[in-house]
C-alpha cells in the first residue's frame, strides 16, 4: 500500500500549491535573444527571488515560478524596463506538473 498521493487522486478545485501570497504559478516570458540579458537584470529588480530556467528556441523563453499575487509586480517591472507585459504567460503550477507527468 502506499502513503504517497497521486495528483490525479486531488480534487480539481483543491489548490494544494498555495501560500497567504495565493496559488504557486509559472511565468514565461518570450523574449529576443539579444534582450534576453536586459530582461534578467529587470527581473532582478523584484521583490522576491528569481531562479530563471531559459530555454533557447526561434525565440528566448523565461521561465520561472512565483505565486499569482506577485504577478502585478513582475507587469509592472516588465513595463518600466519596455518589455510588452502582454507577452508574459503563466499558469498553475500544480496544471505544470501534471502535464509534464502525462
Amino acid at each position: 500500500m502506499s502513503v504517497w498521493l497521486s495528483l490525479s487522486s486531488l480534487p480539481v478545485s483543491a489548490p494544494s500549491l498555495s501560500s497567504p501570497e495565493g496559488d504557486l504559478v509559472s511565468i514565461s516570458i518570450s523574449v529576443e535573444p539579444r534582450r534576453l540579458e536586459a530582461l534578467l537584470e529587470s527581473l532582478a529588480e523584484a521583490r522576491f527571488p528569481i531562479n530563471p530556467q531559459i530555454y533557447h528556441e526561434a525565440v528566448t523563453a523565461v521561465e520561472f515560478p512565483a505565486y499569482d499575487g506577485q504577478l502585478d509586480e513582475v507587469r509592472a517591472i516588465l513595463s518600466a524596463h519596455g518589455f510588452d507585459p502582454a507577452g508574459m504567460r503563466y499558469t498553475a503550477m500544480l496544471h505544470k506538473i501534471q502535464a509534464a507527468s502525462a
